[in-house]
């Protein structure tokens, strides 16, 4: 999925007391760690709403999996890794799955996308 599916995010000004404290039990711990994996993945691989990428994180305890892929535009080449690691290191494991993407093709795929020059999507 993409990046943070299905998460429901809310923004106030961080110095309104008030509204901090009334949305604070919204907070869900364990979808805040598994999304700081997924949007470090994101930032590490400069990717936006247009670029076909995705990452799912699942803790189990005190692990932490993510998955993730890259693909082309085409849908034909798609890049995939995996990485497990304890929660309290969610942006480091999030970035490691990056590189591994990276590492294994994805940079070339990305620097296509990014410079436009790769070929439109069929449909």
């Amino acid at each position: 999925p993409a990046i943070a599916q299905g998460v429901v995010g809310i923004e106030c000004r961080k110095e309104d007391e008030r509204i901090n404290s009334l949305i604070a039990p919204l907070r869900h711990e364990e979808t805040t760690i598994c999304v700081e994996a997924e949007r470090a993945a994101l930032l590490r691989l400069e990717g936006g709403c247009q670029v076909p990428i995705a990452a799912h994180a699942v803790l189990e305890g005190d692990e932490l999996s993510i998955r993730g892929l890259v693909g082309d535009l085409t849908g034909e080449v798609i890049i995939r890794a995996s990485r497990k690691g304890i929660k309290a290191d969610a942006r480091a494991i999030g970035i490691a799955l990056a590189e591994e993407l990276l590492d294994k093709g994805a940079k070339e795929i990305l620097d296509e996308i990014y410079e436009g020059e790769g070929p439109a999507p069929t449909r």
